[in-house]
């Protein structure tokens, strides 16, 4: 079932589709990444016309998914990188996000400031080294002004995209999209209440982890992105 919501009905489903139905401890519901892409296409289609849009992927795993709706929509693909500020004690449970520019912290986590400055260096510093890497030369695209719609292929969290929004948003987008294949619902309605439209295939419970929702979840390495980020 795909949900979409926009800020002009905050807190309504605007439309439903049964095309894609997850049952309760279902799993496997795409075949890979390109495969949810193709089913993202559908509430895609009405973006074709615009000429100022960019699609910007999370790296790693966001950008086959990107360079797919890229290509359908004849915008052109870039990337945004954002990481998670990972608990003290736990460091996959996520306690807020960093990107190149800035970091925002759950204000319900107590957690020490010397650590999350400490962190927050220590990621920035991974995101410029991953931003050369990536566009290898490339010049990075300006969304000023543009109709940003990131992808990723799923949300745990949220973490990652909420800092991708935070991100794109400060650049001065003049709308923001996110779309994704599925996503736990908590991370589905932080995103859906920061973003402008929130298009999200599915929300399934129990959500352990995004792979567990595809048939082939291989990792993407850093070679393919810079490959998929160059064949525009």
């Amino acid at each position: 079932m795909i949900y979409i919501i926009g800020k002009e009905h905050p807190g309504a489903v605007l439309r439903l589709f049964r095309g894609v139905s997850f049952k309760q401890g279902a799993m496997n519901q795409f075949l890979n990444r390109e495969d949810a892409a193709e089913k993202l296409l559908t509430f895609l289609q009405s973006y074709q016309s615009q000429k100022d849009g960019v699609v910007l992927a999370l790296p790693r795993g966001g950008v086959p998914l990107g360079r797919y709706i890229a290509d359908y929509l004849h915008w052109p693909l870039d990337i945004v990188i954002a990481k998670k500020i990972g608990h003290p004690l736990n460091p996959e449970y996520a306690v807020g996000s960093v990107s190149a520019s800035g970091y925002v912290v759950n204000k319900h986590e107590l957690i020490p400031e010397n650590y999350v400055a400490t962190e927050v260096a220590r990621l920035q510093r991974e995101i410029r080294q991953k931003y050369q890497m990536y566009q290898s030369g490339r010049k990075p695209i300006d969304p000023k002004q543009k109709t940003a719609l990131l992808v990723d292929d799923g949300m745990a969290t949220g973490s990652t995209m909420l800092g991708a929004i935070d991100l794109v948003r400060g650049q001065g987008a003049k709308q923001i999209i996110v779309a994704v294949p599925v996503a736990s619902e908590e991370a589905y309605r932080k995103t859906a209440r920061k973003a402008d439209q929130t298009f999200c295939l599915a929300t399934p419970k129990p959500f352990g982890a995004v792979g567990e929702f595809y048939q082939d979840f291989r990792p993407v390495s850093d070679q393919e992105v810079i490959e998929l980020l160059r064949s525009d």
